[in-house]
C-alpha cells in the first residue's frame, strides 16, 4: 500500500463512520517507532506507522485510522480532542475505534533483554532492563555489593 492508497483508505473510513470526508494528509512515517499513528493538529495532517500494516495486517491499521480520525473530526469541530476527553471516548465507542493500539511483535522481542544482578550477601535478585554500575549501586535490602549475573 503507497500513501495514495492510505489516502482513500483513510477518506472511505472517515465517510462510512464520521459522516464526513477527509480533506486534509494521510501518510505513512516509517520513523514512527512506539505508536501506531498519530495526528498532527498544526498540519492537520495523519501520519501511521507502516510497520503495523507489515507486521499485523490491514485490521490493526483500520483501527488505528479510526482512532486517529476520532481526534482529526473533534479537532476539526473545535471541540477537546485529547485521549483524556470524555468526547474523545464517546467518539471511540461510537465508532468502535480503539483506545491503544497492539505493541508491535518485533518491538516485543526487542524489549526482553534484562540485565540480571545479585546481592553477594543476602541473594536478593534484581531485573534491569537498564545496566547498573555495580561499583556505585549497593543491594536495597542489605547495602550488600551487587554482582551481575546472567
Amino acid at each position: 500500500m503507497n500513501n495514495c492508497e492510505l489516502q482513500e483508505l483513510v477518506n472511505d473510513l472517515s465517510v462510512t463512520y464520521f459522516g464526513k470526508p477527509f480533506i486534509d494528509v494521510a501518510v505513512f512515517n516509517p520513523r514512527l517507532r512506539t505508536t501506531g499513528g498519530r495526528y498532527l493538529p498544526g498540519e492537520r495532517r495523519i501520519e501511521i506507522n507502516p510497520k503495523y500494516l507489515e507486521e499485523l495486517g490491514l485490521t490493526e491499521v483500520v483501527g488505528i485510522i479510526k482512532h486517529e480520525l476520532c481526534h482529526y473530526h473533534l479537532h476539526i469541530t473545535g471541540k477537546d480532542f485529547g485521549h483524556g476527553s470524555q468526547a474523545f471516548k464517546d467518539l471511540l465507542k461510537k465508532t468502535d475505534a480503539p483506545r491503544h493500539c497492539q505493541p508491535l511483535p518485533s518491538e516485543l522481542k526487542k524489549s526482553t533483554r534484562w540485565h540480571k544482578y545479585m546481592c553477594q550477601d543476602c541473594n536478593q535478585m534484581y531485573k534491569r532492563k537498564r545496566k547498573v554500575d555495580v561499583i556505585k549501586y549497593r543491594c536495597g535490602r542489605c547495602r550488600g555489593k551487587l554482582k551481575r549475573v546472567g
